[in-house]
Formats: C-alpha cells, sequence, structure tokens
C-alpha cells in the first residue's frame, strides 16, 4: 500500500463554499452566489467567538502600566476578551528573575463600587470593559511601571478571496463546512435546514470536545467568608 506522504490538506473560501451548496443540493453559479456564501461564512465565525473557547484565537500581550498613565488602558478592537491576567515584577535589570502575581477579574458593579480607584500599589484587579474597542482598567493604580501580562481571545480573520485559506486548525474542518452549509440552506435549500443544523451541532461538540485543555482541574475553596468564633 502507497500513501501520500503529505498532511497539506487545506480548503480555501471557495472550496469551502462550493462544499456547503453541495450540501445544499445546489451548485455554485454566479458572483453573487460567491458573495452571500462569504458574508454566510463570516457571521460563522463570528458565532464561534460566542459559542466558547477557541484555543487557537488565544494570544499573549503584555502592556506596561505606570502610574502617568494612570488606571485605564485601550485594547485593540479584535480583542474578545480575556481569559488571564498576571503582574510581572522583574529585578531590576535582571529580566531573567520574575516574580508573576496574579490579577483577579472584577465585575463593572465591583469595580464602580470601589471607593478610591486612586489608591496607589501593585494592581492586583482587573475589570474589562466590553465596549467595541474594549478598556482594560486596574486597581490599584500602579505605584511605579509594571509589566501586565494577559491571554485574551482574539478574533479570527476575515473570509475574503476565495483563494484566501482560514485560521482554523484541521480538526475543525467539518465543522465550518457543516456550519457553512446550514446557513446557506436557511437562504437557498430550507427544506434541509433540519438536517444540515442537527450535522452542524454534532461536528461542532466533536470538535469543540477535542479542542479542550487536558490539563488537571484543581478547585481551592474560598475562605472570603470564614469567621472564627
Amino acid at each position: 500500500m502507497t500513501v501520500s506522504g503529505t498532511k497539506t490538506f487545506e480548503l480555501d473560501v471557495a472550496e469551502y463554499i462550493e462544499e456547503a451548496f453541495e450540501r445544499c443540493g445546489i451548485e455554485v453559479r454566479t458572483g453573487y452566489d460567491q458573495r452571500t456564501a462569504r458574508r454566510s461564512l463570516n457571521l460563522l465565525l463570528a458565532e464561534w467567538s460566542n459559542r466558547g473557547l477557541n484555543q487557537w484565537t488565544i494570544a499573549q500581550e503584555s502592556i506596561l502600566v505606570t502610574p502617568d498613565l494612570g488606571v485605564s488602558y485601550p485594547m485593540s478592537s479584535t480583542t474578545i476578551d480575556i481569559l488571564s491576567v498576571v503582574c510581572r515584577m522583574e529585578q531590576g535589570l535582571d529580566t531573567t528573575n520574575q516574580t508573576d502575581y496574579s490579577v483577579d477579574r472584577i465585575s463593572r458593579d465591583y469595580y464602580l463600587n470601589i471607593p478610591n480607584k486612586l489608591v496607589q500599589a501593585r494592581p492586583s484587579q482587573y475589570f474589562l470593559n466590553r465596549q467595541i474597542n474594549p478598556v482594560l482598567y486596574v486597581w490599584p493604580k500602579p505605584d511605579k511601571p509594571y509589566t501586565i501580562v494577559l491571554d485574551k481571545l482574539v478574533r479570527m480573520d476575515d473570509a475574503r478571496a476565495g483563494v484566501n485559506t482560514l485560521e482554523i486548525p484541521f480538526r475543525f474542518y467539518p465543522c465550518l463546512a457543516a456550519g457553512l452549509a446550514y446557513y446557506l440552506a436557511m437562504k437557498r435549500s430550507p427544506e434541509r435546514v433540519q438536517l444540515l443544523k442537527a450535522v452542524y451541532e454534532e461536528e461542532f461538540d466533536r470538535a469543540m470536545s477535542e479542542d479542550r485543555d487536558r490539563a488537571a482541574l484543581q478547585l481551592t475553596p474560598s475562605r472570603d467568608f470564614y469567621r472564627v468564633v
């Protein structure tokens, strides 16, 4: 038996569109067919951002916070959410000797009710104002320069030209094709909507189960409300 010896299979945007139309029982015939399919594909990618954690869209960023810059720091418009934050302290100019301190997330209401937002110390809490252009707020206000290191979810690249490939791992290829077929069926093949939706949900659940973090789960009880009598 002779195998290919390659592991490079990847669909471009045009091929995803062809596959989705075929699952709907129709063919791509006009430029408008391509355009409406690309629009549905971009909407599908936006929907994935609402469905949970996509491991390949996690990016790490470092932000310098200083007393002069205050408590608010604009984030890029591609930021969807922040997963975790640490405050990194280095010993002088020695970047090999550093200590990371956890920075806890707080809610909008909690941040609003902090009496003195300008008290200065090492930042230990943060609030992400999730606007179209998100803004990161830290508290306390930095008393000296610190490096904030954060893991964040970012948007995937848009589906534009037909020759473009998409920013997804290969294990999500079946899910993307199934999802696009379902979206197109709502416009072109309503009689197949229920079937294609079921296939899409099954493919998505299977892909997300594979994409999970396999680290051991550790739970630590909070002692905030314990009181010794």
